[in-house]
């Protein structure tokens, strides 16, 4: 079997905010133009007007990636401050309100919000998207089953979604909660093929339930674009490098999962009622309490399991040159991601006397600081 190219493309999406206040703004008419002319179709509107995507080109290793993601933070960052405004990445804003906020003009989210009713309307929520390159549809559907195990470890890693409407919501992700309200999201179906997995999604083609598979958004799927396999369960990251070190472990992973099936090996499918299990205890908990070790018939802390796929993964991250953003994991699991700063930001803003506004706010600028702090 030849090597696929294990190629990474990274999408993010931002929110625009005011820079005193912190609170939401819609995107002015110029901003997007400007942001166009500069990037080249690698940025689009997002279905609320707050929001903006972004998308690297197909970069080869993660160096290529860091570069052309630093080149488009930089970019939006740049096009907003000459608008007044400000930006960053956090999978839900900490104090913002749903109900005030319109989605954007545009044929694609017209449609959402037609089909969709008033589930859609709550989507105040960003998401990072990893895509690896892969070189044939039976190996992404091969590695759709087994690559399921590891989504809820994905996720842990990157929540950053603690607040919503102002307050905590004890969760950890809270956008995926948001998220799950919209169908044909969740955990992917086990398929045998990549004939099965086809078959599927014509079935709802043909009775005009949707279009094509753009319109499933599964945790993890076969992309209708490229040939990819997009992991779509992650909350977004404040930081640039805690976005590299996400996409250098999903890109290890898929390697490790295509080494063992050049070794005539797999790794154990599990049923979705227990990988559920781990992807709630993610969403729930964040690096904070460990997923369940299946094999073991424990609960594993984040911080054993960093060290484990560090050494499963160590010939990948050697193989694809990301060693270091691979082992930045263990910072991770030892030191909290981003809803556990979040959190500790407004603990450390209540300590000091501010009313709940101020602590919301403190949070925001400490959103907007970790976005520029690597531009």
């Amino acid at each position: 079997m030849s090597q696929p190219e294990f190629t990474l493309g990274i999408e993010e999406e931002y929110l625009l905010v005011d820079p005193q206040s912190g609170a939401l703004v819609q995107a002015p008419d110029g901003l997007m133009e400007a942001c166009a002319k500069d990037l080249h179709g690698q940025v689009s509107p997002e279905f609320l007007q707050c929001q903006i995507e972004i998308g690297t080109k197909p970069c080869a290793n993660i160096s290529e990636a860091r570069d052309d993601l630093r080149r488009l933070r930089a970019s939006v960052s740049h096009h907003a401050e000459s608008f007044g405004l400000t930006a960053f990445a956090a999978s839900c804003h900490p104090f913002a309100d749903w109900k005030t906020q319109h989605h954007t003009n545009k044929q694609r989210y017209n449609e959402l919000q037609r089909d969709l009713g008033g589930v859609v309307r709550r989507m105040l929520i960003c998401g990072m998207h990893v895509h690896v390159g892969l070189n044939d549809d039976p190996l992404r559907a091969d590695l759709l089953g087994q690559m399921s195990y590891f989504l809820p470890h994905l996720l842990a890693f990157s929540t950053s979604s603690p607040f919503w409407n102002g307050r905590d919501t004890g969760l950890a992700s809270y956008r995926i909660s948001v998220f799950d309200n919209l169908p044909r999201t969740g955990l992917p179906p086990q398929f045998d093929n990549w004939q099965d997995f086809e078959r599927s999604v014509q079935v709802l083609i043909d009775v005009g339930v949707i279009e094509d598979s753009s319109r499933i958004w599964w945790d993890l799927r076969p992309s209708s674009r490229f040939p990819t396999l997009e992991t779509r369960i992650m909350d977004v990251q404040p930081r640039l490098e805690d976005t590299l070190t996400l996409a250098a472990l999903t890109q290890c992973l898929m390697r490790m999962l295509w080494r063992l099936r050049v070794r005539n090996q797999r790794w154990r499918i599990y049923d979705q009622f227990l990988i559920g299990e781990n992807r709630w205890r993610a969403q729930r908990y964040g690096v904070s309490a460990g997923l369940i070790d299946f094999g073991a018939a424990e609960i594993a802390s984040f911080e054993q399991l960093a060290e484990e796929l560090c050494s499963l993964l160590q010939e990948d991250a050697e193989a694809l040159g990301c060693v270091s953003e691979l082992h930045r994991i263990k910072q991770i699991a030892a030191n909290g991601n981003s809803a556990d700063r979040q959190r500790a930001v407004c603990a450390a803003a209540l300590d000091n006397g501010a009313d709940h506004g101020e602590q919301m706010r403190a949070v925001v600028h400490h959103l907007i600081e970790e976005f520029h702090q690597d531009l």
